[in-house]
């Protein structure tokens, strides 16, 4: 498993701006993480989950996100914006193997379904969660893939 000594990436995007291993919560909008750490076998399914703050009016259309896995290098996992994915943006490691709750996301969860894993998965995964109104906040959480 890769580990940083300090972990302070930033950079923006054209609707939010970002910064991975972000701790301070901003006013009442929280994410959170269910887990910081994941263990699995090679090609074995998995699922990643984060909540997040929302209020009773929450719309698909008003929520974004953008997940990235960081080794040595940012491998976009995951990117929805204003409720519609992007999957052109997902990194060709990913593509083809990520799923998402569709159902769950306006009542504050946001599930990764990432299957037939690779040990070349292994790394600190991101997501930075925008809902308007409300605000943006980021967490992550480890997932080291190991050979079968």
């Amino acid at each position: 498993m890769v580990h940083f000594g300090i972990f302070v990436l930033g950079f923006s995007w054209p609707f939010w701006s970002f910064t991975a291993g972000h701790t301070e919560d901003k006013g009442t909008f929280v994410v959170n993480v269910t887990q910081t750490s994941y263990q699995a076998e090679e090609n074995q399914n998995i699922t990643l989950e984060w909540t997040f703050s929302t209020r009773t009016d929450t719309s698909l259309s008003s929520i974004s996100t953008v997940c990235e896995m960081f080794t040595e290098t940012r491998i976009y996992v995951f990117h929805l914006y204003e409720g519609v994915e992007f999957p052109k943006s997902q990194d060709l490691q990913f593509a083809g193997r990520v799923q998402w709750d569709k159902d769950v996301l306006t009542e504050g969860r946001l599930t990764l379904h990432v299957s037939r894993l690779r040990t070349n998965d292994s790394g600190f995964y991101v997501c930075d969660i925008r809902v308007i109104p409300g605000g943006n906040n980021s967490r992550g959480c480890w997932l080291n893939v190991t050979g079968e």
